[in-house]
């Protein structure tokens, strides 16, 4: 809501047992939030909404708008997500297509691929499990939104 990415910073609205066996796992699993980004969320939190408001409007406008770009790219689509700054792109039509000698066998294959004939770096979805998928962000202007999907499009054409 806040824009505060990467911050790792958040709360629950939950029954108690739910928050103690989160707070257990999570006090195992990462480390405990740093004071600028508790007093960022404090002012977030006590601050006007106007602002959060506008950027909600604005996020969902981009989000929309990469969605519609790739679903529009023959090979890719995407489902449109509910939530964070991420679209979840599927690749899994183009398993199997090369590039100068180079087969797509997998998410990682297609990011390497297009970051180094595109200059595109997106994350492969072999990191969250789901290798027949990418993960694109749309925390970035409209215009870099538009440039990055433009060359991905084109990557896409080249592959045979």
């Amino acid at each position: 809501a806040y824009a505060m990415t990467g911050w790792r910073l958040g709360y629950t609205a939950s029954s108690l047992p739910v928050a103690k066996a989160m707070a257990a796992l999570q006090s195992h699993a990462t480390s405990n939030p740093n004071t600028m980004a508790q007093y960022a969320a404090v002012a977030a939190l006590e601050g006007p909404r106007d602002e959060m408001n506008a950027m909600r409007a604005e996020f969902d406008r981009r989000r929309q708008h990469m969605v519609q770009r790739i679903n529009a790219i023959d090979g890719l689509s995407c489902a449109t997500p509910h939530g964070a700054f991420y679209v979840m792109m599927n690749i899994s039509k183009l398993t199997g297509k090369s590039l100068n000698g180079q087969k797509i066998e997998g998410s990682m294959d297609f990011c390497n691929l297009l970051l180094e004939e595109e200059k595109v770096a997106i994350v492969p979805g072999i990191a969250f499990g789901a290798d027949d998928l990418c993960r694109l962000s749309y925390a970035i202007s409209m215009e870099n939104i538009d440039r990055g999907l433009d060359r991905i499009a084109d990557f896409v054409v080249k592959l045979r």
